[in-house]
């Protein structure tokens, strides 16, 4: 008789629009699907309270659900309760979710479901980070209930995936779980969208005078988990160091113009020094093309350790040093060795000028080619999707 495929349930946070989704999660999706020949299924959330949507993208299916802000508890007691008539209808063999908040529904559709295998992707000490960045209290009813799902997730998951070495420690020494079937997957990116085929792109250089510009680009959020002040104020280093004529900050953001404005009239920077723009996940590299270094603002708070910022190995890809501050998962440790940018040693105008001289170290009389062939072998072996199919095939034998 002919054997069936496995049947895996995705399961996310995040909207189907949402870059996490786009980029953190269906590429994955697509690897497995490639690598076992799965059914696969893809909890997204949107925002309404219509019940489940469903929907084909190519051979993937997406069931949307309504994220329940309105009537939190009920909306999700409702939705796990259709997500385990789902289970047995379909019936699913493995339950994958992304992050520790998505997994808390998985530990409770484990619970509910005995035989489903539970693989927790990218488990990172989620409620700790929110109290760190000053968004959670250790008080709030949030941060409890999360760390005690987290809890739970290190107990009952048959696999976790971090996203970075080092997490099965902080595990036993903040949950008291001892753990052995893990595996380490970074933020994997496409390395054939991230290449020297966008760099310096004439069209978009001339329409954005950018041609003759030492440029810094940043692709990102500001707040939470990410700094504000301190970015705008290397900026603003960078601006005197270049001189204003010279140099440019290209935001990759949808952050509103008053938040720009505000933030530069605050740091001294001239109007004409941020190029703020929004643009397609798709034509990001191009855009990204036209930087001859980047910064990567993650807040140096101690759970960022066990995290992996994407677009480090967007910036690697494309052959960009990077500006990090210390203790971001690996990833400032692998910048500092291979000199591929520099470490924020302190958040203060020393701090600042040391890091823009040493990135004029990096790329002054050096051509944008020569750079790139420098950086660039960092994204190929530490961002390589190659990384997630290793993973995937012992996981999904």
């Amino acid at each position: 008789m002919k054997s069936t495929p496995n049947r895996i349930l995705f399961i996310t946070q995040w909207a189907y629009e949402d870059p996490l989704v786009q980029t953190y999660t269906l590429p994955y999706v697509s690897i497995i699907k490639r690598l076992t020949g799965a059914y696969c299924y893809v909890v997204t959330v949107n925002n309404t309270l219509s019940f489940i949507k469903v929907k084909k993208i190519k051979d993937i299916i997406s069931i949307q659900i309504p994220s329940g802000k309105r009537f939190f508890f009920l909306g999700w007691v409702q939705n796990i309760l259709a997500l385990r008539k789902l289970i047995a209808k379909k019936r699913i063999a493995y339950v994958h979710p992304w992050c520790t908040p998505a997994g808390a529904i998985g530990v409770i559709l484990k619970v509910f479901n005995k035989n489903v295998k539970l693989t927790i992707d990218s488990f990172e000490p989620h409620a700790e980070a929110m109290v760190e960045n000053k968004t959670w209290t250790r008080s709030g009813l949030k941060y409890k209930a999360l760390f005690y799902f987290e809890k739970l997730e290190a107990r009952l998951s048959n696999n976790l995936v971090f996203a970075a070495p080092g997490m099965e420690d902080y595990i036993r020494e903040k949950y008291k779980v001892s753990v052995s079937n893990y595996s380490v997957k970074p933020a994997c990116i496409n390395l054939n969208e991230f290449s020297f085929g966008s760099v310096k792109n004439r069209e978009l250089l001339q329409k954005y005078s950018l041609n003759d510009k030492i440029v810094c680009a940043y692709a990102g959020k500001f707040g939470g988990i990410y700094l504000e002040d301190e970015t705008f104020a290397f900026i603003g280093n960078c601006e005197k160091y270049w001189g204003e004529d010279k140099f440019r900050f290209l935001l990759l953001s949808n952050v509103s113009n008053e938040y720009v404005h505000e933030k530069a009239v605050k740091h001294g920077i001239k109007p004409g020094t941020i190029v703020k723009l929004f643009v397609p996940h798709k034509e990001v590299p191009q855009y990204m093309g036209m930087a001859d270094f980047a910064i990567c603002p993650v807040k140096p708070v101690p759970t960022k350790k066990y995290c992996t910022p994407i677009k480090n190995g967007e910036y690697w890809a494309m052959g960009l040093p990077v500006v990090i501050p210390p203790n971001i998962s690996v990833d400032s440790d692998i910048i500092k060795e291979n000199n591929a940018g520099t470490i924020i040693e302190s958040f203060d105008d020393n701090g600042y000028s040391r890091a823009v001289k040493q990135i004029d170290t990096i790329i002054n009389g050096k051509s944008r080619a020569e750079v790139y062939e420098k950086i660039r072998p960092l994204a190929e072996k530490y961002r390589n999707f190659s990384i997630a199919e290793k993973v995937y095939s012992q996981i999904y034998k």
